[in-house]
């Protein structure tokens, strides 16, 4: 539910750790040339403190394009909040156009148990996938999905006019370098092409989702997935923070030339993924890794039980790419082994 607000930034007068709390931010209201720190605040918690989400905004000297940079949307993946922080530091307010919100770990209460879900204690205890609530409601039924309408009416509504998520896989499993991007619309199109990244599905995206809300809202935005949960990857940190520069200087707000793109990493793109989940319990031997060539017919894993008898063979039917791979040894059934990026004519939404 978005509401019409009065826009101004409201600050409540608290600081925390020296730095001002706001509760709706209007980048028209910062001095330009300058970057600043706010804690937004979020949803209470149950004991009636808030949750406070840290944020920069650099903004240029003369107006442009405003970009976002979201991280943390679930607190295991924390290469996204490594890469937005590198982001920031190598941009000058002295010297840009426009306006760059970054937003470090919307997830708090996830990010501090370093769990993908956010917990609440409602009905005895339950956890919320806070990347399904968007755009939230400030009435809703459970404080993630309120606090995903505060930041959805008081921070993004009449800030933003192109926006990246930036997220890892799951604990448990390990991404390639992968973007979900709705290549139909060719601003997105634009945006993920300027990524050196691995691997590119073309995605319609799912209800529920920040990069669709933001797109829905007249928005362009894509989602970035950094690889493995749970740790820092340099690797591919490095690399998202290429892309997203290039992002920022094909709309003007930094300057200097594109540096490379998909078309020198060599990416992969696919509009489908084929998910092989364990039929049974065992462990795990795979076959294949993270950006591995598949055929149909290939095994991609062999599953034995304590014993080490072979209590199943799982094989692809598709040709493509493994984008994702499980790194837990032991499988429960049903549990996701792999995931195989490939393309097929009019592919339908999918699992992701």
């Amino acid at each position: 539910m978005t509401l019409p607000l009065p826009r101004a930034t409201v600050y409540t007068g608290d600081r925390v750790q020296g730095i001002p709390v706001i509760r709706q931010l209007n980048v028209d209201d910062l001095e330009p040339g300058k970057t600043h720190r706010f804690f937004f605040e979020g949803v209470q918690m149950g004991t009636g403190q808030h949750w406070y989400v840290p944020m920069v905004v650099a903004k240029g000297q003369q107006p442009g394009t405003r970009v976002a940079l979201v991280a943390g949307v679930h607190g295991d993946e924390l290469s996204s909040m490594d890469a937005v922080r590198r982001i920031m530091e190598q941009i000058d307010p002295t010297a840009m156009t426009g306006t760059v919100i970054a937003l470090y770990g919307v997830s708090r209460p996830a990010i501090e148990s370093t769990r993908g879900y956010w917990p609440i204690a409602q009905e005895g205890g339950q956890w919320v996938n806070f990347n399904r609530v968007w755009p939230g409601d400030e009435s809703g039924r459970d404080a993630p999905t309120r606090h995903a309408g505060l930041l959805w009416n008081r921070l993004f509504t009449g800030n933003v006019d192109v926006a990246i998520d930036y997220h890892t896989i799951s604990t448990g499993s390990e991404f390639s370098l992968f973007l979900y991007a709705n290549l139909q619309m060719p601003a997105i199109r634009q945006m993920a092409e300027l990524f050196p990244v691995e691997q590119i599905k073309d995605d319609p995206g799912e209800k529920g989702t920040l990069e669709l809300t933001l797109i829905e809202a007249g928005i362009p935005a894509l989602t970035v997935e950094i690889g493995r949960p749970r740790i820092f990857d340099a690797d591919k940190i490095a690399l998202t923070v290429e892309g997203s520069l290039n992002v920022l200087k094909h709309y003007g707000v930094v300057e200097g030339a594109i540096a490379r793109t998909s078309k020198e990493a060599g990416t992969f793109f696919g509009n489908a993924f084929e998910t092989i989940r364990a039929s049974g319990g065992g462990f795990l031997e795979l076959r294949v890794d993270v950006k591995s060539p598949v055929e149909p017919g290939q095994t991609i894993a062999l599953q034995r039980n304590a014993f080490g008898d072979i209590v199943a063979e799982y094989t692809a039917s598709v040709t493509g790419q493994v984008a994702a791979i499980a790194r837990d040894a032991l499988s429960e059934p049903g549990s996701r082994i792999v995931q195989i990026l490939y393309n097929k004519p009019e592919a339908a939404p999918e699992e992701g």
